[in-house]
C-alpha cells in the first residue's frame, strides 16, 4: 500500500520503524588536551579542540555541518509530522495582532504585527488612538536579507523628538546604537558599537547613556555617554566597574528626576544616581556590602528600596530621604516575612503595587497611602500574575498581566479606588477552547522531605491510568522562577493525549529566597534530584507511563537535562536539551569566556578545590559513562555568547562514545549556524525549530496522534 504523507508520519511513530535503516552519526577526531586547575588537578578533554573563538576552523565547521546533515537524514521520515506541527502552531496565532497601547508624555505607544511577517512594527499616535500613526521602527524592513536580527531596546527622548535603539544582526548580543529624528525620519550618522541593549536619554535630549560590553568576555564593565554629533570613540566614560563579578545597567527613576547606574552580582548591589537634568556627578545611594542586595526607585520626594538587608532573606521594602548616602537613613516600610517573598514594586501617586510570591504562586498587593492593603484577586488555583506596563504614576488604574496553563496571556486594568476591572486584551489563540483543558497544582515530596510544587495541564478526558506520555519542563537556576503560564505550542502535545508539566524545583525562587539558596553552590544537586523525584511522583500517581516520560530544558536547564540523564537515564525515554550548559568545570575555569566571573556565586569558583570537586561531581560532560542513555535532541547556536557552541558539541561527541542504547534512541545535534543563545530571530522561525524537536519527541513516545496529523495535513 502506498502511504500518503500524513499516514507515513503516523506509521513512523513506532520506535521500531523510526530506528530502521538509520544513517550513521558523524565521527569526530579525538585530540589529547589536558585542562588544568590552579591547585594542580588535571582532566583529559579529547574534544577541547572543537572550541574555536573565531568560528572559522574548517575542521570544526565541517563537523558541525556533518551533524546537521545527520540530523536532516534521521528526521527526513518525520518531515510530514514536523510540517503538520508547524502548521498547527502558527495556525493558532493571530497574525495581524497588536499590543495594548500605553500612554507616555502625550503619546500612545504600541507594537503590531502584520500578516505573514516575522517582526514587529513599533509605532505611536499623538493624543489618541484615532490619530495618525507614526512608525518608529519597522523591524521587518530592518531585518530584510538578514539571517538574524533583533532590536534589543529603544528609547524616545524626553522631548519626544528622537529615537535611539540598539540592534544586533549576528546573535552574539553585541549591539549597535542608532538614532533617528522622528520629525524628519532622518537616521543620524551617530553610531555606537559593542554595547548592551540598555539606553537612557538625559533631559537635554542630546546626551545618551549606554552600557559598554567587553568585546571578549561580554562583561558590562563601563557606563558611557554619547553626545549627538560627536565621534563615538570620543564618548566619555562615566563609570567603570572594576569587579568582574558584577553586571551593570542604567535607567531612570519613576518620577524621571534621576538617572541611576545599577551594579549587581549574585550577592550584592549598588546604586549610583544623578539628576537627569544635570547627570554629571553620580552619588552612591548605599555602598555595596557582600550579602546585601537592593534596588531603588524614586517618587514622591523619597527613595523606595527593596532589599534583603538585616537578614531579610525574602526581602523587605524601606524608604529613605533625598540625599541619602548609606543604609543608616533607611526606614522599614513593608516588613520582611518568612512566608512571603517580595519580588518587586511599582510606585504610583496614590498607591504602591507590590509583587509577591507565596505558596509557589505570584500575587499583587496594593498598598494605599493610609497603610491599608489588599490583594488583586486571581481566577484559578494555579496561575501567573505580574505587573504590566504602567508608564505613568498619576493614575488610579493598575495594569497587570494574568495567565495560567489553560488561560492565554491576559492584560487587565484594575481601578484601585472602585475595584472595577477591565479586560484590555487576551492573546487570541485561533481554534483554542480553554474549557477543553484542565490544569492542576500538585505537591511532590522530594527525597529529603521537601514539598515541590508541580503545575500540570492536560486535555479533558485524560485518565490517570499510567499509560500516557508526558513532557516535564524545568529551569531551576539563578533564582529564575518558572510560573504556570500558557504555552501555545504545547497545545499540540495536549491534543495528542500528552500531559505537560512544569516542575518548580529548587534553584528557582518560586517558594522564596531559600528556595534559590537551596539550589545553588554546594546545594546544586537538589535541583537535579528534585526534578527526578517529581518524575517518580507523577509516574506513581498515574499521570504517565514510566516508559513514556520526556524531559525538556535549555541553557542552565540544559545542565539539568545533562545531570538527570547521567543520574537516572532509565526514567526518561527522550530528552530535549537546548543550548545546554554541560561543561561546567572547564567553562568556569576560564575567565575569558562570557558570563564566567560574574557567576562564581551561582556555581562556585573551581579555582578553589572544594568548589572544583563539587562541580566536577555533577558536571554533565565529566560524568558521562558507559550506559544506555535516553534518545536526545540537542540544539545550539554557533554564535551563542552565553553557552558557547563547543560545550554541546563536545558533549554530544563524548556521549556517543559511551552511549550503549540501541539505534532506536538516537542522539541528534542541531546547530543553528546563523544565530545565538535564543535561536533564530523572527516571530515564526523559532516554531520551525520547535516543530522539529516536537516531531522527534512524539516519534520517540509513540504519541503522534493520527487524527490530529491527518486533520492538520488536510488543512
Amino acid at each position: 500500500m502506498k502511504l500518503t504523507p500524513c499516514l507515513l508520519a503516523v506509521t513512523l511513530m513506532t520506535s521500531t520503524t523510526f530506528a530502521a535503516d538509520l544513517p550513521q552519526p558523524p565521527d569526530v577526531a579525538k585530540k589529547p588536551y589536558v585542562v588544568k586547575a590552579p591547585f594542580g588537578a588535571e582532566r583529559n578533554d579529547e574534544y577541547y579542540w572543537l572550541r574555536d573563538d573565531t568560528r572559522k576552523n574548517p575542521e570544526m565547521l565541517a563537523y558541525l555541518n556533518a551533524e546537521n546533515a545527520y540530523t536532516d537524514a534521521v528526521m527526513a521520515p518525520l518531515k510530514p509530522l514536523q510540517e503538520a506541527l508547524y502548521e498547527e502552531i502558527v495556525g493558532r496565532i493571530k497574525q495581524d495582532d497588536s499590543s495594548v497601547p500605553y500612554h507616555e508624555r502625550g503619546y500612545w505607544y504600541y507594537s503590531r504585527f502584520e500578516t505573514g511577517k516575522d517582526y514587529p512594527v513599533y509605532a505611536r499616535r499623538k493624543g489618541a488612538m484615532d490619530a495618525a500613526e507614526e512608525v518608529l521602527l519597522d523591524v521587518n524592513a530592518m531585518a530584510a536579507g538578514k539571517d538574524y536580527f533583533s532590536v534589543g531596546d529603544w528609547e524616545v527622548s524626553q522631548d519626544n523628538n528622537l529615537l535611539a535603539w540598539a540592534e544586533d544582526a549576528v546573535g552574539r548580543r553585541q549591539y549597535t546604537i542608532k538614532i533617528k529624528n522622528l520629525a524628519t525620519g532622518e537616521i543620524y550618522s551617530d553610531e555606537v558599537t559593542g554595547v548592551s541593549p540598555n539606553l537612557v536619554w538625559a533631559d537635554d535630549n542630546k546626551t545618551l547613556f549606554y552600557v559598554w560590553n567587553d568585546p571578549k568576555t561580554l562583561l558590562t564593565t563601563r557606563i558611557q555617554k554619547h553626545v549627538l554629533g560627536t565621534p563615538a570613540n570620543k564618548d566619555e566614560i562615566v563609570y567603570t566597574e572594576k569587579d568582574d563579578s558584577f553586571y551593570m545597567g542604567v535607567g531612570r527613576t519613576r518620577d524621571d528626576k534621576f538617572i541611576c547606574i545599577q551594579v549587581d552580582s549574585t550577592v550584592s548591589s549598588e546604586f549610583r544616581c544623578a539628576p537627569a537634568a544635570d547627570p554629571k556627578a553620580f552619588a552612591v545611594l548605599a555602598p555595596r556590602e557582600r550579602d546585601v542586595e537592593y534596588e531603588a526607585d524614586h517618587h514622591g520626594g523619597r527613595w523606595v528600596i527593596r532589599t534583603n538587608a538585616d537578614g531579610a532573606k525574602n526581602y523587605k521594602v524601606v524608604t529613605a530621604p533625598d540625599g541619602s548616602a548609606s543604609r543608616k537613613a533607611w526606614k522599614d516600610w513593608i516588613p520582611h516575612s518568612e512566608d512571603v517573598f517580595i519580588d518587586g514594586f511599582e510606585l504610583f501617586d496614590g498607591f504602591t503595587a507590590i509583587a509577591e510570591r507565596s505558596e509557589g504562586l505570584e500575587r499583587l498587593r496594593l498598598m494605599r497611602a493610609d497603610g491599608k492593603s489588599e490583594y488583586v484577586k486571581a481566577d484559578e488555583p494555579a496561575y501567573g500574575m505580574g505587573l504590566s506596563v504602567n508608564a505613568e504614576p498619576d493614575t488610579d488604574w493598575l495594569r497587570y498581566t494574568y495567565t495560567s496553563m489553560t488561560t492565554p496571556a491576559t492584560v487587565y486594568e484594575l481601578n484601585t479606588k472602585t475595584g472595577e476591572r477591565k479586560l484590555m486584551k487576551r492573546d487570541p489563540v485561533i481554534g483554542y477552547d480553554p474549557s477543553k483543558y484542565t490544569t492542576e497544582r500538585l505537591w511532590a515530596t522530594a527525597r529529603d522531605g521537601t514539598k515541590i510544587p508541580v503545575s500540570v495541564v492536560y486535555k479533558k478526558g485524560f485518565k490517570k491510568d499510567g499509560t500516557a506520555a508526558l513532557l516535564q519542563y524545568a529551569y531551576g537556576s539563578y533564582g529564575s522562577s518558572t510560573d504556570p503560564g500558557f504555552n501555545l505550542p504545547a497545545v499540540s502535545l495536549l491534543d495528542r493525549g500528552m500531559v505537560y508539566v512544569l516542575a518548580h524545583i529548587r534553584g528557582g525562587q518560586e517558594m522564596g529566597r531559600k528556595w534559590y539558596d537551596d539550589g545553588k553552590l554546594f546545594h546544586k544537586k537538589n535541583t537535579f534530584t528534585d526534578f527526578i523525584d517529581v518524575t517518580d511522583f507523577l509516574v506513581k500517581e498515574g499521570y504517565a507511563s514510566k516508559d513514556r516520560v520526556a524531559a525538556y530544558g535549555g541553557s542552565a536547564g540544559g545542565l539539568l537535562m545533562g545531570a538527570i540523564s547521567n543520574m537516572a537515564p532509565e526514567k526518561y525515554r527522550v530528552i530535549l536539551s537546548q543550548v545546554p550548559f554541560v561543561d561546567v568545570v572547564t567553562t568556569m575555569l576560564d575567565p575569558s569566556i562570557p558570563l564566567t566571573t560574574n557567576e562564581y556565586d551561582e556555581w562556585g569558583n573551581p579555582e578553589k578545590k572544594d568548589y572544583y570537586d563539587y562541580m566536577l561531581s555533577y558536571s554533565p560532560y565529566d560524568n558521562l559513562k558507559a550506559q544506555a542513555y535516553p534518545a536526545m535532541f540537542v540544539g545550539t547556536g554557533l554564535w551563542d555568547s552565553q553557552v558557547q557552541y563547543f560545550e554541546p558539541a563536545k558533549y554530544v561527541a563524548r556521549l556517543r562514545d559511551l552511549d550503549t542504547a540501541g539505534p532506536d534512541r538516537p542522539v541528534l545535534f542541531r546547530i543553528n549556524m546563523d544565530a545565538g543563545h535564543g535561536g533564530k530571530s523572527g516571530r515564526f522561525r523559532r516554531y520551525r525549530e520547535l516543530s522539529e524537536m516536537y516531531a522527534f519527541l512524539l516519534s520517540q513516545l509513540g504519541a503522534a496522534g493520527a487524527d490530529s496529523v491527518q486533520t492538520a495535513a488536510a488543512k
